[in-house]
């Protein structure tokens, strides 16, 4: 039962002490430690262990909780950190950044100074050439959007159309970007007046079928880069 589990923090610290005592740190980050869990949240625990060969992802329930590990040797966060730096979704910085720390020998914290400063930094901004072939693709599905009649067809139209202008909109900002429940965590955290003409738009359609406010929202976004794109594209 929900209520019979152990505190977030204290359940983290007895797995480590289970699971993996002789790690050199270890941090416990997610909705769990920030205060919005719900009744599936997971517990997300870094590990850090000079002994490991490489990085590794693990899944465990216990004592109530599902438990997510990421382990990392000293060197191989690294990739990682790079990986999430190139697509400009930063989960592996975010973690270690907002994680508690459970176990700590020494260098817990210039690792969390370097998750920061990628953080702070902001990824990797767009060339021009990206930015003209996203507001390329973009501009072809809002046409697919406008012509279709089949609701079906729309559905998934819609779901591609918002990805996209989520990345669009934070990425020619200089911003991370989201997947999943990220997207909207992601716009929330730069713009949460958009956010919400973002999510009052695709309500609209999803439960009204009403296209107009997303056409505009599409526009709205495509405008200080040119519009919609079609005749003179090339690639």
């Amino acid at each position: 039962m929900e209520n019979e589990r152990l505190e977030p923090y204290e359940a983290a610290k007895q797995f480590i002490a289970a699971y993996y005592p002789y790690c050199n740190a270890a941090l416990v980050a997610g909705s769990a430690v920030r205060g919005g869990a719900t009744a599936t949240s997971d517990l997300d625990i870094v590990i850090f262990d000079a002994r490991l060969p490489t990085s590794t992802r693990e899944s465990i329930f216990y004592n109530g909780w599902p438990v997510e590990v990421f382990a990392h040797n000293f060197s191989s966060y690294k990739q990682l950190f790079e990986i999430d730096f190139e697509r400009a979704i930063p989960t592996h910085q975010q973690m270690v950044k907002e994680g508690l720390v459970l176990k700590d020998n020494g260098l817990v914290y210039s690792i969390k100074q370097e998750a920061k400063q990628i953080l702070e930094k902001g990824p990797m901004p767009w060339t021009e050439e990206t930015i003209t072939m996203k507001r390329y693709f973009i501009s072809d599905a809002l046409d697919d959007f406008i012509g279709t009649n089949r609701r079906d067809e729309g559905l998934f139209i819609a779901n591609a159309l918002g990805e996209w202008l989520h990345e669009f909109f934070l990425r020619t900002n200089g911003q991370w970007i989201g997947e999943s429940k990220w997207i909207i965590r992601a716009l929330k955290r730069y713009d949460p007046i958009f956010t919400e003409e973002f999510v009052a738009a695709f309500d609209a359609y999803y439960k009204d079928g009403e296209k107009d406010k997303v056409v505009a929202l599409t526009d709205k976004v495509l405008a200080p880069f040119g519009g919609r794109l079609f005749h003179g594209f090339s690639m």
